[in-house]
């Protein structure tokens, strides 16, 4: 039996160990779950929900053990108050909507026929979580997941060893039926051999493009329904008609904020020529003022890296990039608590960077941001689509059609304007390319959870 076991990024030390499932030992967990289940879908959506809607509520009165617990887990700080709000918004949202999104829809009702399309509960639903946003990532499939009726199997990643079991307590707290949310600690084998066992109805994943291979490979000839949310290499394109203030606040920080380990973090950012002296200058001082630190003491604005390799990718991204002529403009002796050798890694910005570099094309999931001059439309179009991902992109202009316009003929899932890194739960979350397929959130992430069933009942 083997372990897994959370390095803290604060001080190197283990946080957590638990103890890996073999797949026997997953399969009554899961059986239990798959009984459990059919008495659930007959429960009314109203019902569902109620237990649903308790369950976060569970969860935010856990809130001021959570916050801490997370910064020790993967490093950030607490002053930010962790994930409750995003999962209280995402979870309500989702809620409000059930009953139009999972209602059938009515073709005839006549003295002669009634027909009708239903969705149906896929069974058992298996969440993957990232450590990132280990609650608000598990609560976008979770809980449309157990109000359409189905149970839930959760994998949360080793980083985050302790997320499943928080859950799984705000779940029997809020008297959810045992055996609809089993937590699992299992290793990528094991949970390979039961996709390939086809132990779940539905899977979604969020991570990397290497583990969505993975996943789709070990479900190769099951037909299990996938949902991939992979990387990204998210842009920001700022116009000439652009307010400067508000687009250097709102791409740095999407840059930087949670040491940009953002699933739709900004990673490279485009600027008019007219404004990127200007849009730089304010970009470092802004980075300037940041505090690197001890994830636990409020005044820290940015913390570690989750993990040291993490750190260690985005420093070797820096250095390939300097080494090929990019600037960097942040002195690393602003922040001390960057040694070199733990997860503790200064914000960077560089300049004079092309898409010839790593940190330019590849998913860097740091603290830092190139960024590049271009002189129209067309050529931030052309950059912003040179890339293997595509989650978001953000525009920044006072112009909403041209930004319509752009956003037409950028290949990603998400057009922001004037904003970044945020998900709206009332709009689907989607990517295209390298970033994945599938669709979570909104009407659409009802469907990924359930399945068509056509009804034609012929009366005389």
């Amino acid at each position: 039996m083997g372990k897994l076991t959370c390095i803290s990024p604060v001080d190197g030390s283990v946080y957590a160990e638990r103890d890996t499932q073999s797949a026997e030992q997953a399969t009554a967990p899961l059986e239990k779950a798959r009984v459990a289940q059919k008495g659930w879908a007959g429960r009314s959506i109203a019902e569902r929900a109620d237990i649903v809607g308790k369950a976060i509520a569970a969860l935010e009165a856990m809130n001021e053990e959570v916050v801490p617990e997370l910064a020790w887990q993967m490093g950030r700080p607490v002053r930010y108050g962790g994930e409750i709000r995003g999962v209280k918004e995402r979870a309500s949202y989702m809620a409000s909507i059930a009953g139009e999104a999972l209602a059938p829809l009515e073709i005839e009702n006549s003295d002669s026929f009634r027909r009708t399309i239903a969705r149906e509960p896929v069974g058992i639903v298996l969440t993957i979580a990232p450590w990132n946003y280990p609650y608000m990532t598990a609560i976008n499939s979770i809980v449309p997941a157990l109000i359409a009726g189905n149970a839930v199997a959760f994998k949360g990643a080793t980083q985050t060893l302790l997320i499943g079991e928080r859950l799984a307590r705000a779940f029997a707290e809020a008297g959810l039926p045992g055996g609809l949310f089993t937590n699992l600690f299992l290793d990528h084998e094991t949970t390979s051999e039961l996709i390939r066992k086809r132990s779940f109805g539905f899977i979604n994943f969020t991570g990397s493009v290497g583990g969505g291979k993975a996943i789709e490979g070990a479900a190769a000839g099951t037909f299990t329904g996938i949902g991939l949310e992979l990387g990204g290499k998210d842009p920001g394109y700022v116009r000439a008609d652009a307010d400067l203030d508000a687009a250097v606040d709102g791409l740095i920080d999407g840059a930087m904020f949670n040491s940009g380990q953002c699933c739709c973090g900004i990673e490279r950012i485009y600027v008019h020529d007219s404004l990127f002296d200007a849009f730089v200058e304010k970009s470092k001082a802004l980075v300037e003022s940041y505090k690197l630190g001890n994830p636990l003491e409020q005044e820290t604005t940015i913390g570690p890296m989750a993990h040291r390799r993490f750190a260690d990718e985005v420093r070797a991204q820096i250095a390939e990039a300097v080494e090929a002529g990019a600037k960097p403009l942040i002195d690393g002796r602003l922040f001390p608590a960057d040694t070199g050798d733990t997860a503790y890694l200064a914000p960077q910005i560089l300049t004079d960077v092309d898409h010839s570099m790593r940190v330019m094309r590849d998913e860097s999931f740091g603290p830092v941001v190139g960024i590049m001059k271009v002189s129209s439309d067309e050529e931030a179009i052309a950059l912003m689509n040179d890339s293997d991902f595509g989650l978001t992109a953000s525009l920044w202009t006072k112009d909403a059609e041209a930004a319509a316009t752009i956003g037409a003929r950028i290949e990603t899932g998400t057009i922001y304007m004037n904003r970044c890194d945020y998900l709206d739960p009332a709009l689907c979350w989607t990517g295209c390319k390298d970033t994945g397929r599938g669709a979570s959130l909104s009407i659409l992430g009802y469907q990924s959870v359930t399945r068509p069933k056509s009804y034609h009942l012929k009366k005389a």
